[in-house]
Order: C-alpha cells, then sequence, then structure tokens
C-alpha cells in the first residue's frame, strides 16, 4: 500500500470535518500568529518539513508483514486519528471569547499538534522509514516555535484569561 494513503483519514478528519462542524473553524487552523525573530527560522523549516513529509509519503510504501512494529504502528496511528478527531470536534467549538478550553484542551494547550505528532509518527513507523521519522522529528520541533508565537498571540488577545489557562493546563501533556 502507498504511504500516502495514510494520510487520506488524517486531511479528512484535519479538513473536512473541520468545515463540516465548524467553517469559522477551517480558517482559525489555518491562521498562523506572527513570528519574530528565530520564530520566523522556525516557520519556514515547519513549512518546508511539512510539505517534505506529504511529498515522501508518496515515495514509501506499508508493508502488511504483521510484525509487532507493524501492529504497534497500526495501533498507535489509530489512536492519532483517534485523538486527532477529538481536537478537532473541541476546535471547532470555542467558548464565547474565541478561547478553547473545553474537552480535551482542558489537559493540554494544543492537543492539536499531539494529535498531529502522533499520527505522523505512526506514520514513519508503518513505512518504516527512518528519513521519515526525522522530518517527522524536525516538524515537531519546529511546531515549539510556532506554538511559542501562538501563545504570545493568544496572551495579547484573550489577556489575563489566557494567562490563567496558562497557569492551569500543560502546554503540551
Amino acid at each position: 500500500m502507498n504511504g500516502f494513503l495514510l494520510l487520506i483519514p488524517f486531511l479528512i478528519i484535519r479538513f473536512v470535518l473541520l468545515h463540516v462542524l465548524n467553517k469559522e473553524s477551517v480558517q482559525r487552523a489555518a491562521h498562523f500568529a506572527p513570528m519574530q525573530g528565530n520564530e520566523k527560522i522556525a516557520y519556514y523549516i515547519y513549512q518546508i518539513s511539512n510539505i517534505t513529509l506529504f511529498i515522501y509519503l508518496f515515495f514509501l510504501t506499508v508493508e502488511f508483514d504483521f510484525s509487532w512494529l507493524f501492529f504497534l504502528g497500526v495501533v498507535f496511528y489509530s489512536i492519532g486519528l483517534c485523538l486527532c478527531t477529538i481536537t478537532i470536534v473541541n476546535f471547532s467549538t470555542p467558548d464565547a471569547s474565541g478561547m478553547n478550553t473545553n474537552g480535551i484542551y482542558r489537559f493540554s494547550r494544543n492537543p492539536m499538534y499531539i494529535a498531529y505528532f502522533i499520527c505522523f509518527i505512526r506514520m514513519a513507523l508503518l513505512t518504516q522509514s527512518s528519513i521519515l521519522f526525522a522530518v517527522i522529528l524536525i516538524f515537531q520541533f519546529s511546531a515549539h516555535w510556532i506554538i511559542l508565537a501562538e501563545e504570545r498571540e493568544c496572551k495579547e488577545e484573550f489577556g489575563d484569561a489566557y494567562i490563567q489557562y496558562m497557569k492551569k493546563v500543560r502546554r503540551y501533556i
């Protein structure tokens, strides 16, 4: 099976489901906070690694070898898709101020990034590609800088409410 097929459920959840649930949320999800300093470099690395990840999957295959690595990949890929679905559902229903603090956002300020990471890492396991694994690590590391910019923007937009949220809820897990 072509590795790109692993992206189809992810893309359906990420874009189609979000669009069906709340069209305005698609724009919010596509928004990038203004970058400062090294965040600009991280932004370009993030975009390049994202494009590389998508394109490289076209050249990979999933071998149904029924090894423990294959089963581990399938299980965690499925968990990642479920987590991604939950984050999309919760993201599509912000409170009146526009903040997401309910559902899974009570436990993590950035559950979408975590869900993406879980899905992508499992794609690397299923394709057994160390190169894809390295691209995903670069993607995730650069995402951290994107998150820092988003947090700065949220502090400016939501003020004390977001600062209190930051004190109660971890950035990741």
